[in-house]
């Protein structure tokens, strides 16, 4: 077998998505601890002189106890070379997890079990469901009380449509939480005391010496369950989970790291390694001698100290190495990759080598844009187009101080880069932001502050609903101005019309119906105008 095949098979790269406060972040935490990535996990809460997640870089992160931004963490366990992505735990911020979700091959989905699956969860499911991700189930927080694990199962099938297979089950939870039965090891790990393992017998959880172990009333409803779902759930279908069609459940609680090693062990012997992925040539299989990945993020000042820029490149196919010339699809130009890093949220360390499957940071002078792919082949590979989202809220934004306007532009071209913010400009050159959620307006104006020295002044103003022209010169759309809407230009000059609100869009749309073609979005590399 050759060397690129080998690594590409020990390579694992999955996202965590869940609703807000459903315990991500320290899910993430935990498994880093196991991967020796970091000594003591941290915990994610907004307390001064309390240890802040490894995943949770930025400060207002610390601050806020949440995630707004994604971040990429590396370990190996078990001989595997694990990449987990933590996405952004807030919905405003959706667009960005959506992004990281186009770079995994298989997700992690954590659900409160007390709550159950909440609207977040829900909305990114959808996400995995519609690019057929693998998806594997943590239902979390079993050391508080939670709902019913069979109406657990029952709820993933009923809201989210997904048939599912219970690979650990919980003893009780709460108060009485005693542990988790390992069906496909037929083991039960223990909660209380020493957190031992005991092996059972070919009997099963049916097995006497669990007498000495469980409450009489967590044993019976142990064996009830148990053989309910033998008898009547769904089989344990490797292929079935590895294609989408199947989600595995294990039950835990993150926080006091139990149910996580038998979660990593078992996602690690089912999870898929690397498979082709689609292009506008075909699907790239990852083993294939040409280098190509895509940029699916952007970073600015992950490095207070440098004020630099790092552009994630998910590696779809081929070796990386360091000093390589790649070709940016885009615009066509060789660029030379001299200076590349592996990330460990905001920590990081040079890569001389990586392969098909990993993530890697190229430091970025301003040559990226999200979605672009760099290749070593002669073909111009376009990796599928991102999605974007279109804004909800606007704000009209203007420094405070005009002497510092060459660093307000700066720093809003630069997060508008990063897709952090979606940024507009109208005919007078006056800068406005579009949001999905208005804590995205909170968090520019803070790096804004904290990373541009600028203050700014936000103002609402009466739009949300934008519209992408597809089709025409802007010159050309001038005479469709008026009073209800208005005329802009997104970051990469393409024109968009704002409205106040949808019925004065549908009104818009209806009546120049022959004349414009108005979309929700655009991708990217769609070329604007007359063609060339």
């Amino acid at each position: 077998m050759s060397q690129l095949k080998q690594e590409v098979e020990r390579r694992r790269i999955f996202g965590i998505i869940s609703h807000p406060d459903a315990g991500k972040t320290t899910l993430t935490e935990k498994l880093l601890l196991h991967g020796g990535a970091i000594r003591e996990a941290g915990t994610v809460k907004a307390r001064k002189n309390s240890k802040h997640a490894k995943s949770d870089w930025m400060e207002i992160e610390k601050q806020r106890g949440i995630s707004v931004t994604s971040s990429v963490m590396q370990f190996i366990y078990q001989d595997k070379v694990v990449s987990i992505m933590d996405t952004p735990g807030h919905n405003d911020f959706g667009e960005d997890t959506y992004r990281v979700l186009t770079s995994v091959d298989s997700a992690v989905m954590v659900i409160d079990a007390a709550k159950g699956i909440e609207t977040q969860t829900k909305k990114l499911f959808q996400v995995c469901r519609m690019r057929g991700i693998p998806i594997f189930t943590f239902m979390n927080k079993l050391d508080r009380q939670a709902k019913d694990p069979l109406e657990l199962m029952e709820e993933l099938e009923e809201v989210l449509g997904m048939p599912s297979v219970a690979i650990t089950w919980p003893i009780g939870s709460g108060m009485q939480f005693e542990g988790v039965y390992d069906r496909m090891k037929n083991e039960v790990h223990l909660f209380r005391g020493e957190k031992s393992t005991l092996q059972l017998s070919e009997d099963g959880v049916n097995d006497p010496v669990l007498a000495d172990h469980l409450s009489e009333e967590n044993l019976m409803n142990l064996r009830d369950e148990i053989d309910l779902l033998d008898g009547a759930g769904n089989e344990i279908d490797v292929e079935a989970i590895q294609s989408g069609k199947l989600t595995p459940v294990f039950f835990g609680t993150a926080l006091v790291d139990f149910g996580v090693t038998a979660f990593l062990n078992h996602y690690l012997e089912m999870s898929p390694a690397p498979e082709a992925r689609k292009s506008n040539v075909g699907p790239i299989n990852p083993t294939s001698e040409d280098f190509s990945g895509f940029v699916f993020k952007i970073q600015a000042n992950m490095n207070p100290a440098h004020r630099d820029r790092i552009a994630f490149v998910r590696i779809c196919s081929g070796v990386f190495e360091r000093g390589m010339d790649v070709t940016l699809t885009r615009t066509g130009k060789k660029i030379k990759l001299s200076q590349s890093t592996q990330l460990m949220a905001n920590d990081r360390e040079t890569v001389d080598q990586a392969f098909a499957g990993d993530v890697i940071g190229i430091y970025d002078s301003g040559t990226y844009q999200i979605g672009d792919t760099i290749t070593t082949s002669k073909q111009k590979i376009a990796f599928e187009a991102l999605p974007t989202f279109p804004p909800e809220l606007f704000m009209r934004v203007s420094p405070v101080n005009s002497l510092k306007s060459k660093h307000f532009h700066k720093g809003v071209e630069q997060l508008a880069q990063e897709g952090a913010i979606q940024v507009y400009r109208n005919e007078y050159n006056e800068i406005y932001l579009g949001a999905v959620g208005q804590l995205q307006f909170e968090v520019f104006e803070y790096r804004l502050n904290n990373e541009y020295g600028v203050d700014i002044r936000m103002e609402p103003v009466s739009y949300n609903v934008a519209r992408w022209v597809k089709d025409k010169e802007l010159k050309a759309l001038k005479p469709f101005q008026d009073s209800r809407n208005m005329l802009v230009t997104d970051r990469w000059e393409r024109p968009v019309f704002l409205f106040a609100n949808e019925f004065t869009y549908e009104r818009f749309a209806e009546r120049h119906a022959d004349d414009l073609t108005l979309v929700e979005a655009l991708d990217v590399n769609e070329k604007i105008g007359t063609e060339e």
